[in-house]
């Protein structure tokens, strides 16, 4: 073969290569960790258990950065040791049938705990899948709901993803679900990202409401953006319109809180917690019944605009039920 037909080949080839979806791998490591990789470089863990609940942690950005904060499973420079049941992303809820899923101290309320009962299935490929079944339980080891949560996690473009579709079932009886801001679906971003920080971290929302103003708003996306080792990068989390109570409300704090909250309605708008009135979350799910919850997680490099965000929530939007 000449050598300039040897060139076009090895450019077809890196083209081709480049062109591939990266392979993302799920590992079960043990009883209780299945270990998420793309193209072999770590991505992200599934814990089964970490304090009263399954998390993910650590979770590696686009350039391989810790994006979300340390504390309590670990340390990291200058990091406030606060609220220790914010465990880098999770799913709890505050109330659920007066049981305080959410706290992990304190004396507010009974606290409750998730037990991971099995993984359904743990796949790789273009995305590694990973689903499992979990209990909720009460102080005296009762169980109050169950679930089945399923985590996807793949590449768009150099951005990185996690996709969390939840199920909650009313299995041992009805189910209330109380209106309280302490929910539901969570991420502790890196201490360097926090707005309060005063580094370049900020928020926006789909709205445009930036910062403080984006708390207890109704959006259909939330970004949160700040520096991390030197670069800026960021958090989106998209809300599926199939999701229940679409699009929800956010509990997104200044000081790094990142949460989805369908069910924080009274509270968000200072209309009282289970407020008889149609400004209530509360939500009482009959026996036997479920309800779904979608989000997406996008970690990109640069502002929203950069990274075209309300272009990819347009794109996930239309995924299918």
């Amino acid at each position: 073969m000449r050598l300039s037909a040897l060139l076009l080949v090895l450019v077809a080839s890196l083209m081709v290569a480049r062109m591939s979806p990266a392979a993302v791998t799920a590992e079960k490591c043990g009883e209780d960790k299945v270990v998420i990789k793309i193209d072999g470089q770590p991505f992200t863990e599934y814990l089964t258990k970490s304090g009263s609940k399954p998390i993910l942690w650590p979770i590696l950005g686009p350039t391989g950065k810790a994006m979300t904060r340390f504390y309590p499973m670990g340390e990291a420079p200058n990091e406030r040791q606060d609220h220790i049941h914010q465990r880098s992303f999770w799913f709890t809820h505050g109330e659920v049938n007066g049981i305080d899923f959410w706290a992990e101290t304190g004396t507010r309320m009974p606290l409750g705990t998730q037990v991971h009962k099995g993984f359904d299935k743990i796949a790789s490929g273009d995305q590694a899948v990973v689903v499992t079944r979990n209990d909720w339980l009460d102080p005296t080891g009762k169980k109050v709901l169950e679930d089945v949560r399923k985590l996807a996690f793949g590449t768009l473009g150099a951005s990185r993803w996690i996709d969390f579709d939840i199920t909650l079932i009313a299995s041992n009886g009805p189910v209330v679900f109380g209106d309280t801001k302490e929910g539901s679906f969570g991420i502790r971003v890196a201490e360097t990202m926090k707005v309060d920080a005063k580094l370049g971290g900020r928020i926006i929302n789909s709205n445009g409401l930036e910062d403080k103003d984006a708390w207890g708003k109704s959006a259909s996306w939330v970004d949160y953006q700040g520096p991390v080792e030197g670069e800026t990068l960021g958090i989106a989390i998209f809300n599926h319109p199939s999701s229940f109570r679409y699009p929800t409300y956010w509990h997104v704090r200044t000081y790094g809180l990142y949460a989805v909250n369908p069910f924080g309605t009274g509270d968000f708008k200072k209309t009282g917690k289970n407020d008889p009135n149609d400004q209530s979350g509360r939500y009482e799910m009959p026996a036997g019944q479920s309800i779904n919850l979608r989000y997406r997680v996008l970690l990109h490099k640069g502002d929203e605009k950069q990274a075209q965000i309300a272009e990819a929530f347009a794109a996930y939007a239309q995924q299918p039920k």
